[in-house]
């Protein structure tokens, strides 16, 4: 399991919401914070670029931060 921080708590409900509980969960301990849990078995390499990608760009200096152009 591993927790990912999201943009914010939309984002959570979908993420959420577009899961049945298998790959995206949450926890009382996580209540209004913006992260979802992840369970690592359940979900491939390809499925957990995106949110991963999504954690750091909220995190990074805005600097560091740009679209990629390909």
């Amino acid at each position: 399991m591993i927790a990912v921080r999201v943009a914010g708590q939309g984002e959570k409900k979908e993420l959420l919401a577009s899961s049945d509980g298998g790959k995206f969960f949450t926890e009382p301990h996580y209540n209004g914070f913006p992260a979802v849990l992840v369970r690592l078995p359940a979900i491939d390499e390809d499925e957990l670029r995106e949110p991963l990608t999504g954690a750091w760009r909220c995190q990074a200096p805005k600097a560091f931060v740009r679209e990629p152009s390909f």
